[in-house]
């Protein structure tokens, strides 16, 4: 480690296995390794703790009933934690496990010397306790609903338990800890987790039972080995166990202690803010800097829990939808300190409109009109060259690095990630005010066309810099793209400054990082759970993609369907209106044949060749690209639904085919003259283009 280097400590909780991870415990480590890679990127020396809080009654009473040892059933569970963060590429510099030996030591070591203090007596307890919270409650605290007491955190029902106990004068400190917390105003954040705190504390600290006798599944107590220390004492403590603190090693606990952050969620930040700085008074050192406690993700029917059977998982949805992208959901729908209302179709949205609409549809349009009007290579832009728009991007630019390592220093990953898509958003708009195929046809704008392919890629450059916390694999991959994979010094956060895209690199277009997924994936894979026998679902489907095929010609757009790399095939399924004999055979889908018509009637249909003039995407929407065709000696504008499939700049010079006489129509205020003929099917879309030197104008028979 380089002694140089600043430190930076963060913890996530220790999470409770009681069984498989899920979103829950996937958002809260996501969170904290963002932050640890970001500081790293910093130049930080980052340490980042994560693990298992493996000991108390209810591990032991499940263990039990599967009939099994505590330990056989903890070794199960923590491969399958380790198997999740192996998944989503968490990269975490120590996993501790409560049950290891460093971490046994070290809290009796704890325990006795509290109790050499005399923080610790020993008498009878008397009360209330949760065995799922692990937590004890007075009489005042509870709830009560039909003569039955609730526990107050998760409203499952609570025993009245006696037994001698050994107490921690948590009262003692009250007024110790009250005083830090008004000192130290960042010390519990977002500033509503401090105020339920300060609240809580001000209605009287009780002493804490620190020990049970009515189990064996923990730490013995040092001085009374018929006891066994109580399962949030022993819990908490490993945020310096894993440091080394009472052992002969104390390099690490020197080094990084105190923690700079606790990230927890907020059910757990009662835990973290009262009793463990209590417990590091008593001990005498120093307490955390911050402890953070994060929203939920809900559910529409309230939050997730295993007893309610409605936990998602967060295996399934890598394996469909991609680590990056669920990382970078879990980064950017969460609002700082505040609930998210988790569901496929919000991740959907997500994806589609930051990653594919958004840097994906930059990236492909940056890199196609590089390759097209540059031959492939960035040139570095002339100052000369640049004019207003060019000064402000460069400004916004550099305001967006400010605002992004701002937010990401206070935690707020949404409000960093959404400040990077201001500079790529920007950007898209930039693109189509600058309109490059228009310089392409000027040879005296030469110079112009080259500083807009710069600032086109010079952005994508800065963005994926910023990107690398929460995505370990896009980054790389557009640099790929850019032609710079091999360029580290302009990958890391020295590399944030404007102008550092070297001159003569040839860019490598390669395939959408982000390929669109249509919703209708969702309404398919319903089906497809719900459905039975196959025929049946198969009729479902097609009845479906029938109603949708009639909805979308009648706005002039075609509606795909892409699924990303990693998708379940059953995604892919769902969204297609196969025939039986289709799918038995696992021949080409094809949509259903429409109605006889005779010649007559397809006589009516007057069918051109036009060539696009211009072409731009439509403000405000996804699908629609404005063109200009030449139509003979007659120019028009037509709107079609194509801009997921095309870039501006691949379609001006094509010669397509026009329905020529369709009735006009307004599209966003805009009247198409005619339609544009395009294929489709499983997730390829083409517009039907002519090939030969046909003038435009010419008739299709």
């Amino acid at each position: 480690m380089n002694q140089n280097r600043p430190t930076f400590y963060l913890t996530t909780p220790i999470y409770y296995p009681s069984g498989k991870p899920h979103i829950g415990h996937a958002y809260s480590t996501v969170m904290a390794d963002t932050i640890a890679r970001y500081k790293r990127l910093r130049g930080f020396d980052v340490r980042f703790l994560t693990g298992l809080d493996e000991h108390g009654q209810k591990i032991e009473r499940s263990a039990k009933a599967k009939e099994m040892e505590p330990i056989q059933y903890l070794n199960q569970l923590a491969d399958t934690f380790l198997a999740v963060w192996k998944q989503y590429q968490i990269e975490y510099d120590d996993f501790i496990r409560t049950t290891e030996e460093r971490h046994k030591k070290a809290v009796q070591t704890i325990f006795q010397k509290i109790w050499d203090n005399g923080d610790i007596y020993k008498s009878e307890y008397e009360g209330w306790y949760c065995t799922p919270c692990e937590a004890f409650w007075v009489e005042r605290q509870l709830k009560e609903v039909d003569n039955q007491r609730l526990c107050p955190d998760c409203d499952r029902p609570v025993e009245l338990v006696k037994e001698e106990s050994y107490f921690f004068r948590m009262s003692k400190y009250q007024d110790r800890l009250l005083k830090h917390i008004e000192e130290n105003p960042d010390f519990i954040q977002p500033t509503s987790r401090r105020n339920e705190m300060i609240s809580f504390i001000k209605q009287g600290l009780e002493d804490l039972c620190v020990s049970r006798t009515t189990f064996k599944w923990g730490i013995p107590v040092p001085i009374n080995e018929n006891h066994v220390i109580y399962v949030w004492f022993d819990a908490l403590s490993n945020y310096i166990t894993a440091l080394g603190y009472g052992s002969d090693d104390q390099e690490l606990y020197q080094r990084y202690w105190p923690a700079d952050v606790h990230l927890v969620g907020k059910d757990i930040v009662r835990f973290h803010t009262v009793i463990w700085p209590i417990i590091l008074m008593a001990l005498g050192e120093p307490l955390p800097k911050q402890v953070y406690g994060h929203g939920w993700f809900m559910l529409d029917s309230g939050k997730m829990s295993k007893s309610k059977g409605n936990v998602v998982d967060p295996v399934e949805l890598a394996n469909k939808y991609g680590v990056d992208a669920m990382r970078y959901y879990f980064a950017r729908e969460m609002t700082a300190g505040q609930d998210a209302y988790y569901s496929e179709e919000s991740l959907i949205g997500r994806i589609n409109t930051d990653l594919a609409n958004d840097i994906g549809n930059l990236l492909h349009r940056s890199l196609s009109m590089v390759e097209r009007f540059s031959g492939g290579v960035v040139k570095k832009a002339s100052p000369e060259a640049e004019g207003p728009l060019e000064k402000e991007i460069q400004a916004l630019a550099e305001k967006v690095v400010h605002e992004y390592s701002t937010l990401m220093d206070k935690y707020d990953l949404s409000g960093a990630h959404g400040a990077i898509f201001k500079l790529v958003g920007r950007m898209n708009k930039y693109v189509d005010e600058r309109a490059p195929w228009a310089l392409n046809k000027k040879p005296e704008a030469r110079a112009e066309l080259e500083a807009v392919l710069y600032h086109m890629v010079e952005s994508l450059r800065l963005a994926a810099i910023l990107l690398k916390p929460v995505m370990p694999n896009i980054p790389q991959k557009i640099f790929a793209q850019l032609g710079i994979v091999d360029r580290e010094d302009l990958q890391g956060w020295e590399g944030t400054l404007w102008g550092q895209f070297p001159d003569g690199v040839t860019v490598q277009k390669g395939e959408p990082l982000f390929p669109r997924i249509d919703p209708a994936t969702l309404q398919g894979d319903a089906e497809a759970e719900s459905s039975s026998p196959k025929v049946a679902k198969t009729e479902k489907k097609g009845k479906a993609a029938e109603q949708k095929m009639t909805d979308t010609k009648a706005n002039d757009t075609v509606t795909t369907t892409v699924v990303p790399e990693g998708a379940a095939q059953s995604a892919i399924e769902a969204t297609q209106p196969p025939t039986t004999e289709a799918v038995a055979e696992n021949l080409p889908v094809m949509d259903p044949l429409l109605p006889e018509i005779t010649i007559d009637d397809f006589a009516k249909v007057d069918l051109r060749v036009i060539e696009v003039v211009e072409a731009e995407r439509v403000p405000k929407t996804e699908k629609l690209m404005q063109l200009k065709v030449k139509l003979g000696d007659e120019t028009r504008t037509v709107v079609s639904g194509i801009a997921q499939y095309y870039t501006p700049e691949e379609l001006v010079g094509k010669k397509l085919v026009l329905v020529a006489n369709l009735k006009p129509a307004k599209l966003r205020g805009i009247t198409s003259q005619g339609m544009i003929l395009a294929a489709s099917n499983n997730g390829v879309l083409e517009a039907l283009t002519v090939t030969k030197d046909i003038p435009a104008g010419s008739r299709v028979k």
